[in-house]
């Protein structure tokens, strides 16, 4: 493990070069967060901040948004999709074919010093501004859903990442993977529960879609925190998100399999 630690310290000197970037990204990405919250404050001024809208009242929904953003920060993946799919079109990956390193764990090394290094840049400005909102911040009631919250984030950083890895080793087959991923982030956003709550969608679509890996990205933690999920429908809860996990990590690595023995390297 010697070896994945090291890549870790290399991807964390090398991510602290764009620390600007990340403060900048994380500062305007703000703004539809606040436009968000400044509509639903509209909507609930007709009925009244203490009414509630499938189960939500203001402070609520307003946290719901914000937890959302502590959780993106955490998990999202930004470019390692891309990366790993350069490294499949430009032929970098031959160097670890002939080296006794896991692909698959090296750029899962990199994706956590990634996470590490935007988390510490924009905690700040994220935090200041929850600060703000701090009449709306809903905390939770029970010293162990914290606990549980951190389970379930480090199930969907693994999730997000797993999930991306297997989407952007399509370049082995195709010479651009775009659409695929634009077509993944898209669901990821809808489905994943960062537009809007699954749970104000009609019982039967939410029932559904409880099924598939994409509300385990952020909606999942996010209603373990407000305290939406508890008892038996938190532990189902997590070992659906655990056994995604597992099969997304078993197509990785299937995939991976597959990719790599019609993959061709040219050149010296």
């Amino acid at each position: 493990m010697k070896k994945y630690w090291h890549v870790i310290n290399i991807g964390l000197q090398n991510v602290l070069v764009y620390r600007v970037n990340f403060l900048f990204r994380s500062v305007f990405g703000l703004i539809p967060l606040m436009a968000t919250i400044y509509l639903w404050r509209a909507i609930y001024a007709e009925k009244g901040a203490d009414e509630q809208v499938a189960g939500y009242t203001l402070a609520s929904m307003t946290s719901y948004y914000l937890i959302v953003t502590f959780v993106d920060m955490l998990t999202a993946v930004t470019e390692d999709d891309w990366q790993i799919a350069a490294d499949i079109k430009d032929g970098n990956i031959n160097q670890f074919l002939l080296k006794p390193i896991d692909y698959l764990l090296y750029r899962l090394s990199l994706f956590s010093a990634g996470r590490i290094i935007y988390t510490l840049v924009a905690l700040t400005p994220v935090v200041l501004f929850s600060f703000h909102q701090r009449d709306y911040f809903v905390l939770p009631s029970h010293a162990a859903t914290w606990g549980w919250l951190a389970l379930s984030i480090v199930l969907t950083a693994l999730l997000q990442f797993f999930m991306s890895f297997t989407m952007a080793l399509l370049a082995f087959w195709v010479l651009e993977v775009s659409t695929f991923i634009f077509i993944l982030f898209a669901f990821e956003y809808i489905a994943g529960g960062h537009l809007f709550p699954l749970d104000i969608l009609p019982p039967a679509l939410t029932e559904i879609l409880n099924f598939t890996p994409f509300p385990y990205q952020l909606f999942f933690p996010v209603s373990i925190y407000l305290g939406r999920i508890t008892g038996p429908a938190l532990w189902h809860g997590l070992i659906i998100q655990a056994s995604w996990v597992v099969i997304l990590y078993l197509l990785a690595r299937a995939v991976w399999s597959r990719g790599i023995r019609r993959y061709t390297a040219v050149g010296g």
